[in-house]
């Protein structure tokens, strides 16, 4: 019998876009609860849903370890968990009904657990971490374990709680011990990043938080806080898997790599030093990056930075708030492609207030900067944020999406759903043909009249609906 067993509910085969691009992650953030657990004298098991086929996995999982407290505790560094995708929630509810049958005490902790404890009390949990989890999961089940109650454990909510407390995030992060990657099947994922893709990733975290103020982003688990790992303890942990796993390349899941003053630096000198080098990819800050930042990105290592362009209008990265300029993102392309290193855009479109001029200073942003990737998306409302209070009040029955293809829009966008799911179509075919011309891709250029075609075809339906919405406004303000 297992004293302990983690659990979450994000299932990677309930989420057919990111099913079929196939780079699955362990949920790091499990693997730290379930070790800080294990390091307080607990027995520990984990259910890993990423590459599990449904919630029927989980009552397998519960019958064979026959855990005395069920912890659905989420990946807080997997953003999907912070977008609270409703087919993961409803997997959750599952979960936590197939624990109850079996007599467990079941534990939540994540970013909609955080948001929506209620509804997670109703179907039948009995308690939620707020925030952060691993100090008060450790706590409550001290206090637990002893037959004392726990409604003065501080960050933690029951049905009973009368004043609810965030406790203070974790600030030295070196001492926590390294996630429990003996509990995830490694020759799994190995196995399946190596048939689909040719390499093996895992997964890595070097801070918890992000300072910034975007508007949309919302912060259910660490605020506005911001902690840092040392760049010694990282190198260690680098140095480890590499001798011990052989990654071939590491996906650093934080919001901002190396945001103090000459981390990044230190980093590249130590892994040089240690023999860890292992190619990554991580996401930094437009503004962020300048010549000494690309060039020891470079030196550690790094092949690939996302950045958070979002908007090629500064009209539109002012009114989310950003605190960049649209030239830092010219400026960030051109200093890490002059270093080697490849470039990935984020972009959302229909913010309130964006039109269609604004839309076309993004694409032009996306053909002079030229990245090697991009990823697509329409503005999402998350609890917790200004963006949220603003449109709150257009809000329709849906209020979050089902997986993270649906891209439905939630508010009343400047124009109708329909114009944005065309938009991601026109985009991504100029984008591809460009790219395949630029790097000489010989399938890519077969098939530029197919993305010629599909350009003319998309913009023709775009202007169809400015041409509508233009009028729509017209008439409106003529009545």
């Amino acid at each position: 019998m297992t004293q302990v067993l983690f659990g979450q509910s994000y299932y990677l085969r309930f989420d057919p876009k990111l099913w079929n691009a196939m780079q699955p992650y362990p949920p790091l953030g499990t693997l730290y609860a379930a070790s800080c657990i294990r390091a307080r004298g607990y027995d520990v098991a984990l259910f890993d849903a990423m590459l599990a086929e449904s919630e029927d996995e989980w009552a397998i999982a519960l019958d064979e370890h026959k855990p005395q407290y069920a912890v659905i505790y989420e990946d807080n560094f997997n953003y999907l968990s912070k977008m609270c995708l409703l087919r993961m929630r409803q997997a959750a509810f599952t979960m936590i009904d197939m624990a109850k049958k079996r007599g467990c005490t079941v534990i939540l902790c994540g970013a909609d657990a955080t948001d929506h404890y209620a509804e997670y009390f109703e179907k039948g949990a009995d308690y939620v971490l707020l925030g952060e989890g691993e100090e008060t999961l450790g706590e409550l089940l001290d206090q637990l374990s002893a037959g004392k109650e726990a409604e003065n454990v501080i960050g933690l909510v029951s049905r009973n709680t009368k004043h609810v407390t965030r406790r203070p995030d974790i600030k030295d992060l070196d001492a926590l011990p390294f996630p429990a990657w003996d509990l995830v099947d490694i020759p799994k994922y190995k196995k399946t990043w190596l048939d689909r893709h040719g390499y093996y990733s895992m997964n890595m975290v070097t801070t918890r938080g992000c300072p910034y103020h975007c508007n949309w982003c919302a912060k259910p688990i660490w605020g506005q806080r911001y902690n840092s790992r040392s760049p010694e303890n990282v190198a260690a942990e680098m140095k480890w898997l590499k001798e011990n796993f052989a990654p071939d390349h590491i996906w650093f899941a934080d919001d901002i790599l190396g945001l103090k003053p000459n981390w990044i630096e230190k980093f590249a000198e130590l892994l040089a030093e240690n023999d860890a080098v292992i190619p990554f990819k991580c996401l930094q800050r437009a503004d962020l990056v300048n010549e000494k930042t690309a060039s020891a990105l470079a030196k550690a290592g790094c092949k690939t930075v996302w950045v958070g362009a979002e908007s090629g209008s500064q009209k539109i990265l002012d009114a989310m708030e950003k605190g960049d300029k649209v030239g830092d993102i010219y400026r960030a392309a051109q200093l890490l492609h002059k270093h080697g290193i490849e470039v990935g855009f984020f972009l959302q479109f229909g913010y309130p207030g964006e039109t269609w001029d604004d839309i076309q200073k993004t694409l032009q942003m996306v053909r002079k900067c030229a990245p090697d990737d991009i990823g697509i998306s329409v503005s999402y409302p998350l609890p917790g944020t200004k963006f949220f209070e603003r449109v709150k009040m257009e809000f329709g029955e849906k209020q979050n999406w089902v997986d993270s293809d649906d891209l439905a829009m939630l508010y009343r966008g400047p124009y109708p759903q329909e114009f944005y799911r065309i938009l991601h179509g026109r985009v991504h075919h100029e984008f591809r043909m460009r790219r395949a011309w630029r790097n000489r891709e010989l399938r890519g250029i077969i098939r530029t009249p197919y993305y010629l075609f599909g350009m003319a075809r998309t913009e023709f339906k775009l202007r169809r609906f400015r041409n509508a919405t233009f009028m729509s406004h017209f008439s409106q303000s003529a009545t």
